[in-house]
């Protein structure tokens, strides 16, 4: 029988990306087995490459309004087939390991199908695999109700392996990806993007919120209130990567990344009834919804009225206006302008809120440019404008060069 592990396991985690083809999926089987010697480890892995999307498309040819708890059974089929591919390239190079999909490994979640979150895990099956010395392979970006099935949301494997890394107290959690860590800014649309070494979590925090698709914010958040090491890696190669854990303020620059984030619409609710309570009418639906809403702006009331403006996914937009429509005569506003091709441009930093030149820095910046804004919205390490999003590459561009973010 084999003796209880007792080293502390190692949870990596790949990204749909590094799992994209067979040969992706065999060349993680040989990372794994190399690294299996160094300690117990726990593998989370994604849907290989674009099978999240296609499995959306396929339900969308079927019904352009899949029930919720149905498409998340579908949703979860694509992590289920990457872990039972990587197991069989595990197996044929003589490494005992096993696939779980993510109930079997223990993972509780709320009934929010879609947008679930993770509630506890019963981690009891991971550990007894562990002991049994197997690499554990576990279904990402999903868990279960108790009796259900319900998916995470884009990003949800990255949640999965956080929060598995803490209740396991692993030493670390690697994530893999097909970049070689985080960056100032999209590399697609700043060429002269750098590496970062090291951030902190408050700052990735903001940037994945803003629009940084490197990490779900839920897996940063519990990995800030745990203090859980994240490191972000190159599944392919290169050892180096991003270390997202707390850092010293004094380390910190003043502006550390561009965060970019397009797919977005502004709706304008006019001439609002300007009275206690209203702002709670017009947004308990949309929570109800499982809306989320961003940049909520109301001006000044005049004659009782006011206008009140927010941002949602232009992927809500239909959902928004069609709830938002209905109320307008129990809200009592005139009615309801609506915006779409929009996006955000981000800039990200501790300690913005003390630089009082770096609003106006990014202000001019853009206007030099050309590019309107829409919108500003604010918070102690970032200042986001509302631009088109035909304008997006550029604003990201432009803010990176002024920030002088491409020097180390």
């Amino acid at each position: 029988m084999p003796a209880l592990v007792t080293a502390q396991p190692i949870v990596a985690k790949y990204g749909g990306s590094s799992l994209a083809t067979p040969e992706h999926i065999l060349a993680v089987a040989e990372r794994i087995g190399r690294e299996r010697e160094a300690a117990p480890l726990v593998v989370v892995v994604s849907a290989m490459g674009a099978t999240t999307d296609d499995l959306i498309a396929l339900a969308s040819r079927i019904t352009p309004r899949p029930d919720p708890r149905e498409l998340d059974v579908l949703m979860s089929t694509g992590e289920l087939v990457s872990a039972a591919l990587l197991v069989m390239a595990l197996h044929d190079r003589g490494v005992d390991a096993i696939s779980l999909s993510g109930p079997q490994a223990g993972i509780l979640t709320d009934g929010s199908h879609g947008r679930a979150r993770i509630t506890g895990i019963e981690p009891a099956r991971v550990r007894a695999e562990l002991d049994a010395g197997r690499v554990v392979v576990v279904a990402g970006f999903q868990g279960s109700t108790g009796s259900e099935f319900a998916t995470l949301g884009r990003g949800g494997s990255d949640t999965s392996a956080v929060a598995l890394a803490i209740t396991l107290g692993a030493s670390r959690c690697d994530i893999y990806t097909d970049v070689d860590g985080v960056y100032t800014a999209d590399p697609r649309l700043v060429p002269e993007a750098r590496r970062l070494a090291e951030i902190g979590y408050e700052e990735m925090l903001e940037l994945a919120h803003q629009g940084a698709k490197v990490l779900q914010t839920r897996s940063v958040e519990l990995a800030w209130v745990y203090g859980l090491e994240v490191s972000v890696r190159n599944s392919i190669g290169a050892d180096r990567g991003t270390s997202i854990r707390e850092v010293a303020m004094e380390q910190r620059q003043k502006v550390r990344g561009i965060a970019t984030d397009d797919g977005m619409a502004k709706l304008t609710l006019l001439d609002l009834a300007d009275r206690p309570g209203m702002a709670a009418e017009v947004f308990a639906p949309l929570a109800e919804a499982g809306i989320p809403v961003d940049g909520i702006i109301q001006n000044v009331g005049h004659d009782g009225m006011a206008d009140l403006s927010f941002i949602v996914a232009e992927a809500d937009l239909d959902t928004a206006e069609r709830l938002l429509r209905a109320r307008l005569p129990e809200l009592r506003a005139r009615d309801l302008a609506v915006s779409s091709g929009l996006a955000k441009v981000s800039i990200v930093g501790a300690g913005i809120h003390n630089a009082p030149t770096y609003p106006a820095r990014m202000f001019s910046a853009l206007g030099d440019a050309g590019i309107n804004i829409e919108m500003i919205t604010t918070s102690d390490i970032r200042i986001t404008c509302v631009i088109e999003s035909r304008q997006l590459a550029t604003a990201a561009a432009v803010l990176h060069r002024a920030f002088e973010l491409e020097k180390a």
